[in-house]
């Protein structure tokens, strides 16, 4: 009788291996996806509210909160079904899925409609970001696997730069159900790619069986790390802020700043500086090491947080030093949500699926509950952003310094070494 590990090493080996490029460039297409389908939708907002009949302006905030939330919740189940069935079993269905419920946003009948479909599009998008995480994780380790996962989260960051001048484009041309049209397309795209060259990176010997009791152990053990979990509160907080940045956008350039056909733009403009900071953290992550990097970037973050209040305050509607504190601020997060992901999976490498899972979850869970705050506190004033930003940073260097019992700077030893290298 086979057991499921030889089933899953049988189901493994005719895929071929790709080469770490192709790999991380397949992980970064899927991260791409969830991008897509948070960005893409803002300049559509206003089509929206008449479309839909919307008569709370801040409401339309929510086609943006529940997928978030969507992928918060998915986020926790699809750890476990991976070390169980593979990386590539669980993955592929959602992809579909996504697909399928992308198109049922296109035929949404009521606001109401389309939020259930949204959640559902999120649930199904989690997969992504869960498996993305592990993939790599099987793959590469240390900081090696960190300046992969900031090569991944530079292309996630690259999308919103022409995310919505696409969104912008579809508007102007056809109506705004068209957007999810373009989700459905690179979905069905994706699928056939993942299919065709993702081998199965679960090693066989770390298969896990579905049991409530190894599930709630895995849980356990990922939730009582110290470190781990102070990381996972920390992103969590620095997502809040990015999130509720996200959900106000269009109405902060739109309404504040009377500034509508300058959204994509600006909104281009931030998002750059997001990628370079991504970029650079690729390059420089390994020398000098993933906490050295984020703890001076999280000291930089709470700086600019404080400095975007104070213009909030004496100068509310200067567009230009918005735009640019909120890109120096923004930017900075391209080095700490990486970072912080990987320090906090480092120690995870035999049970990654059921730790991606759990991190993922809680961190987009408490993001999107965070940035729906702040989204919603928008009154035609900037003050909500500036003030989120302050108190998110605050919150993830208390929650850093608790984690690593008050030392910063350190750099820790990591010995173990993933199955694939690089040539």
């Amino acid at each position: 009788m086979q057991t499921s590990s030889d089933k899953l090493s049988q189901h493994s080996k005719p895929a071929p291996l790709p080469g770490p490029r192709e790999l991380v460039a397949m992980m970064a297409a899927l991260m791409a996806l969830n991008a897509l389908a948070i960005d893409t939708m803002l300049p559509g907002f206003q089509a929206m509210r008449h479309g839909l009949k919307i008569t709370n302006p801040n409401a339309i905030q929510y086609v943006i909160s529940v997928y978030l939330l969507g992928m918060g919740l998915g986020s926790i189940i699809y750890g476990p079904l991976s070390d169980r069935y593979g990386r590539k079993a669980v993955l592929l269905p959602t992809i579909i899925g996504y697909a399928i419920f992308s198109f049922a946003c296109r035929l949404s009948p009521s606001f109401e409609f389309l939020l259930t479909m949204r959640l559902a599009q999120g649930l199904c998008g989690a997969s992504m970001g869960v498996l993305v995480a592990a993939i790599i994780r099987d793959s590469f380790a240390g900081d090696k696997m960190a300046r992969h996962m900031s090569t991944i989260f530079m292309v996630f960051m690259i999308v919103p730069i022409i995310a919505p001048s696409i969104g912008a484009l579809i508007i102007k041309v056809a109506p705004w159900r068209s957007i999810f049209d373009v989700f459905t397309v690179l979905a069905i795209v994706l699928a056939i790619w993942v299919r065709q060259r993702l081998p199965e990176t679960l090693d066989p010997d770390n298969v896990i069986l579905i049991a409530p009791k190894t599930i709630a152990s895995g849980w356990r053990t990922v939730s009582t790390h110290r470190v781990s979990l102070g990381y996972v509160l920390a992103g969590g907080a620095v997502q809040g802020a990015l999130f509720g940045y996200l959900n106000a956008s269009e109405q902060l350039f739109s309404v504040a700043f009377n500034a509508r056909a300058f959204f994509p733009i600006g909104f281009a403009i931030i998002a750059l500086g997001i990628a370079a900071a991504n970029f650079t953290n690729s390059r420089i992550v390994e020398r000098f090491g993933a906490r050295r990097v984020s703890h001076s970037a999280l000291f930089l973050f709470i700086a600019f947080g404080a400095l975007q209040f104070l213009a909030a305050t004496y100068a509310p509607a200067s567009l230009p030093l918005f735009l640019t504190l909120l890109t120096f601020n923004m930017a900075l997060i391209g080095f700490l949500g990486s970072n912080f992901s990987s320090i906090a999976m480092q120690p995870f490498g035999e049970m990654a699926g059921v730790a991606s899972s759990f991190q993922q979850a809680v961190r987009t869970v408490l993001g999107a509950g965070i940035g729906a705050s702040i989204g919603s506190q928008f009154t035609h004033s900037v003050a909500p952003i500036a003030i989120g930003f302050s108190i998110c940073g605050l919150t993830s260097l208390a929650l850093v310094l608790w984690c690593e019992k008050g030392s910063l700077f350190t750099r820790p030893r990591t010995t173990k070494l993933a199955h694939i290298t690089e040539h």
